[in-house]
This record gives structure tokens, C-alpha cells and sequence, in this order.
């Protein structure tokens, strides 16, 4: 995905982490809405936000807040709508079969120190915390810690 600047957009990814843009958007808005949170793999976050009283200074209502397991911020996204969370990880990663689905229009973009290539995650030998044994790949990529009820 290209960036596609906007003041607003750019000054929250500034933040650098997610608990800092969090307060800047109550500073600044008086609130949001967690609409949802998705995980892929053990090291990448989407966090969902609705900004209703944006009052036109964010080009949509919806920010999608990209983070490492740690929270540092890597990108920040603007919506009218929700997004799928497959058809983010479509756009992200365009050649992995596991994802389909259209995007809605990215309305703002921006990136920051922590940002890296995401699809290097979902590699069949990406990173991992867990041993091999006690994880299991989740679809599209990615690691996940293996359950009682996981087949083994």
C-alpha cells in the first residue's frame, strides 16, 4: 500500500506507540471506539478504532493502527469503512493465496521507524518464540501458540 499523506494521520503515527496515540486521539477527540482487534502471527497487531467526533480532521472515521508485539506503532491506515482483515493482509501481501478480498479505499497512510516488509512474517520459517512443538501456523501465516484442543 502507498502512503497517502495526510497532517492528522502522519501526527498519531508520530506517537511511535499505540498507548501515546491513544491518549493524543482522547486529547484531541474526546474518545474512540475499539471496534476490534486482530492478530497475526506473534508479532503483528490491527487495532481497529472508530473516531466519531473527528469532525472532518482525519479524512475518514476508521484508523486501523498497525503494532509490533511490543505496541510500537509501524502504520497507521484511514478508512470510511471497516476493513476485512483478510483483504488488509490481501493488500499487504498480494501473492499469498490465503488472502483474498477488496480493500476499501485507504484514505490517508502513513508509516513509521518500526514499519517493515509484513509479509516477511507469515514465511514458513518466520521467527518464532514458540518452539516448534507447542505452535501451530495460523492461515495466511504467521505463528500462533498450539491449544489443548490443536491436533498434534
Amino acid at each position: 500500500m502507498n502512503e497517502t499523506h495526510h497532517p492528522a494521520v502522519t501526527e498519531l503515527a508520530g506517537s511511535l506507540v499505540l498507548g501515546a496515540l491513544l491518549e493524543q486521539v482522547r486529547h484531541r477527540w474526546g474518545g474512540y471506539q475499539l471496534v476490534d482487534h486482530w492478530k497475526q502471527g506473534e508479532f503483528h497487531h490491527d487495532t481497529v478504532l472508530r473516531v466519531p467526533a473527528a469532525n472532518g480532521e482525519l479524512p475518514g472515521t476508521i484508523l486501523v493502527v498497525a503494532t509490533n508485539c511490543n505496541g510500537g506503532i509501524k502504520e497507521v491506515l484511514c478508512f470510511s469503512e471497516v476493513p476485512e482483515p483478510r483483504a488488509l493482509w490481501h493488500a499487504r501481501c498480494p501473492e499469498n493465496p490465503e488472502f483474498a478480498g477488496t480493500l476499501p479505499p485507504v484514505l490517508a497512510a502513513a508509516t513509521t521507524t518500526h514499519w517493515f516488509d509484513p509479509c516477511e512474517l507469515l514465511l514458513p520459517d518466520a521467527r518464532s518464540e514458540y518452539r516448534e512443538e507447542f505452535r501451530e501456523r495460523q492461515c495466511g501465516g504467521g505463528w500462533l501458540a498450539r491449544t489443548s484442543s490443536s491436533k498434534h
